[in-house]
């Protein structure tokens, strides 16, 4: 995953020619710095894909880095359907399971930013889904976050596997602000 592009790559990208782009960059619609001492542009993903969507262009092959990507594990219809609501189509990419065999398939395909993993589905299998996602190396910066039932104590499992918890009954709301500062946060990040 590329995190700063020349004037010539973002040129590609948009499908103009690169003096388009040193202008973007000149006049300061398109934001990013100059390598000390040389008249060379370099321009951060974040600030590419932004001025991609304020300008209604299309995100070609950034659109996959530039959706954030959250896999809903066990989670019920109600739960689902808020987050599906709440979280903006054009901005995240949501997908589902409903066991811990699913979950890893989903995981392969779709390598989310972030897991919700519904304890409803049982104690056992919620974290042992969360432990197997925390020991592949590929998984290691990918944000989990657990929903306690009321039943669950936080002391009854390592509390290290999940990134935050939510005891139920939460607000959704909540939980999906939560999710975009999470995702948002890893995407500057990386």
């Amino acid at each position: 995953m590329k995190t700063i592009f020349t004037t010539g790559q973002v040129a590609k990208i948009c499908k103009v020619a690169p003096r388009t782009v040193s202008k973007w960059f000149d006049s300061g619609r398109l934001r990013g710095y100059r390598i000390p001492g040389s008249q060379d542009r370099r321009i951060p993903r974040e600030h590419l894909i932004r001025f991609l969507k304020e300008h209604g262009m299309p995100l070609n092959e950034l659109e996959d880095e530039a959706l954030g990507r959250v896999l809903l594990v066990g989670t019920d219809p109600v739960i689902r359907g808020s987050l599906n609501e709440m979280l903006d189509g054009d901005e995240y990419k949501l997908e589902t399971a409903q066991s811990g065999f699913e979950a890893g398939i989903q995981a392969e395909s779709l390598r989310p930013d972030c897991v919700v993993v519904d304890f409803a589905m049982g104690r056992t299998d919620a974290v042992m889904i969360a432990g197997n996602l925390r020991k592949n190396p590929e998984y290691a910066e990918t944000i989990l976050i657990g929903l306690l039932s009321e039943e669950d104590s936080r002391a009854s499992f390592d509390r290290t596997v999940f990134n935050e918890t939510f005891r139920k009954p939460f607000d959704v709301a909540l939980l999906a602000e939560r999710v975009r500062t999470l995702v948002t946060r890893k995407k500057q990040l990386a």
